[in-house]
C-alpha cells in the first residue's frame, strides 16, 4: 500500500513510500481512508516540538474512511459490516472514563500508523460511525478537533445564559462555536481580520474581537460583559494569551487550555485565579465515547465542520506548510490517492 512517510522532525523529512498489505486480526477493522486532517500536534511532531523516540512514522492522528475487511468480532462489540463509513479515533483503546495513563496510550500518527496511508488496521472499539450528511473530508476534522471542543464545553458546563470567549479560529475553536451556538451561549471571539470576523459573524459568533486593533483584548471583553467576563475560556495560545484569558474571565468561571501557539510558559496571576474562583484545567482529546457523542451531536443540529483547504495527496507537505504559517480558518484536509 502507499503511505506518506516522516523521516525525521522536519518539514523537508516527508517521502513517498510503499509498505506490506496488512489484514485486520481479531476484533480489529481494515479501512480504506479517503481523507486526513491536520492538527497542531501534526505540525508539532514534523517540526520536533513534540519530541518522538524514533521515525519513520506514517504521520496525522485524524482521518475517515469505510471499512472494507473485518476480523473476527470480539463480544461485546459493536457490529460493523464492510461499506460502513467510520471515522477512528486518535485513541483507538480508550473507550470511557478517566484517561488509562499520560497521553492516553497508543496514539495514531505517532506510536500507531498514522493517516497518511491508503489504509490502516484499527481496533473495532475505536471506530465511530460517520454522520450521514458529512463527507469524508469533513468527518476527518472530527476525531481532535470536534472531540477536544465538545468535551470543554461539556466540562463548563455550557448553555443559555452562559458566555463563551473562544481565542482565534483554528479548527478546535472553531467547532466550539458551532457547539456553543447550539448550546445557546453567547459567543466572543477573538481574530486578527475583518474577512475572518464576517465569517464568525455568519456561523452565530455575537461579538468578534479583532486582536490586532485591540491588542489588551481582555480590556474589550469585559467591556463587552459590563465587567463580568466571560464563563468559560477556550484558551489556545498559551505564553501570550493566558494571562489576559485570566482577566478576561468571570467569577466561578472555567478556563480550558487546550493549546500552547506562543509557547508553554505562561506567568499566571495565582491571587485573581483564587479572588476569581476559576477553573483552570487542560484538555486534548476525549475518549471514543466523547467522539460518538460529539458525532451525534453534529448530526442532530446538521453541524457542517468548516474546512479552510483541501490538499491533495501529492501536497501533503504543502498543507503541513499551510497550518504551520497560521491563518487558516477551520480545519485542513488531505485526500488519500488511491
Amino acid at each position: 500500500m502507499k503511505v506518506i512517510e516522516l523521516t525525521a522532525a522536519s518539514m523537508d523529512a516527508f517521502r513517498h513510500a510503499s509498505r506490506p498489505d496488512i489484514e485486520p486480526g481479531p476484533g480489529e477493522a481494515l479501512i480504506a481512508l479517503k481523507a486526513a486532517s491536520l492538527n497542531f500536534l501534526d505540525i508539532a511532531v514534523a517540526t520536533g516540538k513534540y519530541p518522538l523516540s524514533s521515525f519513520p512514522i506514517v504521520p496525522v492522528t485524524d482521518g475517515a474512511g469505510e471499512i472494507v475487511a473485518l476480523g473476527h468480532a470480539v463480544a461485546g462489540q459493536e457490529e460493523w459490516k464492510v461499506g460502513d463509513r467510520v471515522v477512528p479515533h486518535f485513541l483507538p483503546y480508550w473507550q470511557d472514563g478517566r484517561l488509562p495513563v499520560a497521553g492516553g496510550g497508543p496514539r495514531r500518527g505517532i506510536d500507531l500508523q498514522g493517516s497518511l496511508a491508503e489504509y490502516v488496521v484499527v481496533p473495532q472499539a475505536g471506530l465511530v460511525r460517520t454522520p450521514a450528511h458529512l463527507t469524508d473530508v469533513q468527518a476527518a476534522t472530527l476525531p481532535i478537533a470536534a472531540t477536544t471542543a465538545w468535551n470543554t464545553l461539556r466540562v463548563a458546563q455550557l448553555g443559555p445564559q452562559k458566555t463563551a470567549l473562544l481565542l482565534g479560529t483554528g479548527g478546535v475553536s472553531i467547532f466550539a462555536q458551532q457547539l456553543a451556538k447550539a448550546h445557546g451561549a453567547r459567543l466572543i471571539i477573538t481574530t486578527s481580520s475583518e474577512e475572518k470576523a464576517e465569517r464568525c459573524r455568519a456561523l452565530g459568533a455575537d461579538k468578534v474581537i479583532n486582536y490586532k486593533q485591540h491588542p489588551n483584548w481582555a480590556d474589550e471583553v469585559l467591556r463587552l460583559t459590563d465587567g463580568n467576563g466571560a464563563d468559560f475560556v477556550l484558551e489556545t495560545g498559551g505564553k501570550q494569551t493566558l494571562p489576559q484569558s485570566i482577566r478576561a474571565a468571570a467569577l466561578d468561571s472555567s478556563i480550558l487550555v487546550i493549546g500552547f501557539l506562543s509557547g508553554t510558559e505562561a506567568p499566571v496571576d495565582v491571587l485573581q485565579i483564587m479572588e476569581k474562583r476559576i477553573r483552570l484545567q487542560g484538555n486534548t482529546t476525549g475518549p471514543v465515547s466523547a467522539l460518538r457523542d460529539v458525532a451525534a451531536a453534529i448530526a442532530n443540529h446538521n453541524i457542517v465542520p468548516v474546512v479552510d483547504q483541501v490538499f491533495e495527496w501529492g501536497s501533503a507537505s504543502d498543507a503541513f506548510r499551510h497550518v504551520a504559517a497560521g491563518g487558516h480558518f477551520g480545519k485542513v484536509a488531505i485526500t488519500i490517492s488511491k
